[in-house]
């Protein structure tokens, strides 16, 4: 059993609960695949604690979450629940793989997302948000302040399916406090609640989140970075992965943990491009040229509807640009690049230039995507079960999402080595949906880079990563500018997050009348 100390926000509750454990672990083996194996010898959050679940990608954070929150079958056997707790409708979850089943479900259902008019909205905020609670304990006070709180109220009657990857993720947040009631044991699971989320929202989220950690309930935050971690937090597990498998290696008060060198030598792990990399990327020593047009916009528009997204767009990338791209959540940056890489409909019949040729000028859409790399949250949520992780990488070839087409020596051999470079030559035969979303997404961004694409579009390629990885990636970025011709456009919400090779920043500004409209600086 572990300590039940820490901070001040946890002892104030600590005459009410005295050691009642909400949930506890006892001596669990979960096994995920032939290669992944979680040990938890023992594990209890008792109510008014705030945990921090801490540790690199692969560690088996998610493994654990999902344990205790009866996602697996071994629940049954190691976890047990307080009295009156019951998981199904006492917990609440944010994650991207939350989001994943939201979008999956109603792209399944509806086909309106395609189309010019966009009229049905499938599962409308509102709606998502008031389901967390029966109708007899609907509260619109509460729902009110939420919603001022996190600033939802420009999507509050939007579907889910056409917001972006931070919006709906403040959406879950909202979603998982309005679930709360005075006198019921409920505990919430936020998976880097941060992750995809613009400056302002952050700040949001967090003073939102820390208004409600009280003594009338219970929270547990998966994390990988340290400066992701919410204010709030009264104790803390270190997760790490060794050639026996997956395991909490310290865990207590966070004032303790935090300072245990099991938590030190995690955040001060420095990144190495591998050796590997020399074999997917032979120095060409490529030559630039600021005369060549990659990419040209002029006056673009796009809406949906009546919803204004993009407001006359002028944009010019040659052949020497590294782009970063700026912007609030739901200003429009992925509605952008997809009328760029041949997604979206709505760049037809505009001013669109790809490699100084009009978009829509005869060329299929196969023969434009093979120019562009890309590693995005839309792609992500595309991949489902069934696919082992060198299928994923050598579909890549073929710009298809799954592999239905024979593969060569030559194509395995490469995807190979990309893995090996980005550390996950283990994984081969791994399945992708068993893999953390941290790993996937570094799975994806091989798939990007296999056939050493002209343009790579990175929208938030660290996404779900650790520190580690972050600069592993930003390293192997600035190498693929030095080393090859292909050109980068980068998208990010995090401060100082971007390969030093980035020579342009593209600035979304909103417009008086609606919509976004950008402005281009050279750095």
């Amino acid at each position: 059993m572990v300590s039940t100390g820490g901070r001040k926000l946890a002892e104030d509750c600590g005459n009410i609960t005295l050691m009642t454990a909400l949930v506890s672990i006892d001596n669990a083996q979960c096994r995920i695949g032939r290669q992944t194996l979680l040990t938890v010898e023992s594990f209890s959050l008792v109510r008014g604690q705030h945990w921090c679940v801490f540790g690199p990608n692969g560690s088996g954070k998610t493994l654990l979450a999902n344990l205790l929150a009866n996602k697996l079958r071994e629940t049954a056997s190691y976890v047990t629940y307080g009295d009156s707790f019951d998981p199904a409708c006492d917990l609440h979850i944010v994650s991207f793989e939350e989001q994943q089943r939201l979008w999956e479900r109603d792209n399944r259902l509806d086909i309106s997302e395609f189309s010019g008019d966009a009229q049905d909205k499938g599962t409308v905020v509102e709606s998502l948000i008031r389901a967390s609670r029966s109708k007899q304990d609907q509260s619109d006070a509460l729902l009110a302040d939420l919603v001022r709180k996190l600033a939802l109220e420009e999507v509050l009657t939007k579907g889910i399916r056409f917001l972006s990857s931070g919006q709906i993720r403040k959406v879950l947040i909202a979603r998982s406090l309005y679930a709360f009631r005075d006198g019921l044991l409920q505990l919430l699971i936020l998976d880097d609640p941060l992750e995809s989320i613009d400056r302002d929202s952050q700040q949001r989220i967090r003073s939102t989140i820390e208004e409600h950690m009280s003594g009338q309930f219970s929270s547990l935050q998966l994390c990988r970075r340290q400066q992701d971690i919410l204010p709030g937090v009264s104790h803390m597990a270190v997760m790490q992965r060794d050639s026996t498998g997956m395991q909490i290696s310290r865990q207590g008060t966070f004032a303790e943990v935090s300072q245990a060198v099991e938590f030190t030598s995690i955040i001060s792990a420095s990144a190495e491009v591998s050796v590997s990399l020399d074999a997917v990327l032979p120095r060409e020593n490529p030559i630039r040229s600021v005369s060549e047009e990659l990419l040209r916009l002029d006056n673009v528009q796009a809406s949906y509807g009546d919803r204004k997204v993009l407001v006359d767009v002028n944009w010019l990338m040659t052949g020497r640009d590294h782009v970063l791209i700026e912007g609030p959540n739901g200003c429009g940056k992925s509605t952008l690049l997809s009328l760029i890489d041949g997604e979206n409909h709505k760049g037809y019949g505009q001013a669109v230039f790809l490699f100084g040729r009009l978009k829509g000028s005869g060329e299929t859409i196969w023969e434009t995507k093979k120019h562009f790399g890309l590693v995005s949250n839309e792609l992500h949520n595309k991949y489902i079960k069934g696919w082992r992780v060198l299928d994923v990488v050598v579909s890549g070839f073929f710009d298809s999402v799954g592999l239905y087409d024979d593969s060569g020596t030559a194509e395995v051999s490469q995807a190979k080595s990309w893995m090996a470079a980005l550390g996950l030559d283990s994984l081969q035969k791994q399945y992708y949906h068993e893999l953390s979303f941290g790993q996937q997404r570094l799975v994806l961004l091989a798939r990007a880079m296999i056939k050493k694409p002209r343009i790579l579009i990175l929208d938030e390629p660290c996404v779900g990563l650790d520190d580690f990885h972050r600069k592993l990636i930003l390293k192997v970025l600035d190498a693929i500018a030095d080393r090859s011709l292909t050109n980068i456009l980068y998208v990010t919400h995090v401060a100082d997050e971007k390969p030093s090779c980035i020579n342009q920043l593209l600035r979304f500004e909103e417009q008086d009348g609606g919509g976004f409209s950008v402005e281009q600086v050279g750095t």
